[in-house]
């Protein structure tokens, strides 16, 4: 009895194990989607306006991305892949342009105008603030040495 169960374990550990290297080997058939879309979302349309590759209807995208698909199962790495696609359709296919030449200008200046827009508003806001305390001192020190205005303010007092 012990000597059927036993063969019978074993029986089932090897079905599960030929089912498991069954999947596993439908799997390595080549990229998958997400890894072609991974590298399609870096890059865009050449036919569309401002349309990412993972996400355009058009078959020239399409075929693209079976591009995509066959240069990942031959081997090529993510880089690889774009610089391609540069090659062939030049730098307006990234998403992101690489920083250098002109293209280092969208880097630089976006954080370069926030804070120069930063300090002006900081500057101004202080400048501000002097103005105001100043006319509020200038303001005061006429009340104390006017005695027209001392004078006003008591009679004012004692009507009230």
């Amino acid at each position: 009895m012990r000597k059927a169960s036993f063969a019978l374990g074993i029986l089932i550990s090897l079905l599960i194990l030929l089912i498991n290297a069954g999947t596993t080997a439908a799997q390595d058939d080549g990229p998958t989607d997400d890894e072609v879309n991974a590298i399609a979302k870096q890059l865009y349309c050449p036919v569309c306006e401002n349309v990412p590759l993972d996400v355009c209807p058009t078959d020239a995208c399409e075929n693209w991305r079976e591009e995509i698909r066959q240069k990942l199962a031959a081997g090529w790495s993510e880089d690889q892949i774009k610089q391609y696609f540069v090659d062939q359709h030049g730098y307006q296919v990234l998403s992101t342009p690489p920083p250098e030449g002109l293209n280092l200008l969208v880097y630089i200046l976006p954080p370069a105008a926030f804070l120069l827009g930063g300090a002006a508003l900081y500057l101004a806001v202080r400048r501000w603030h002097k103005a105001y305390t100043l006319e509020s001192v200038h303001a005061q020190s006429v009340d104390d040495v006017d005695p027209y205005i001392a004078r006003l303010e008591e009679e004012l007092r004692k009507r009230a």
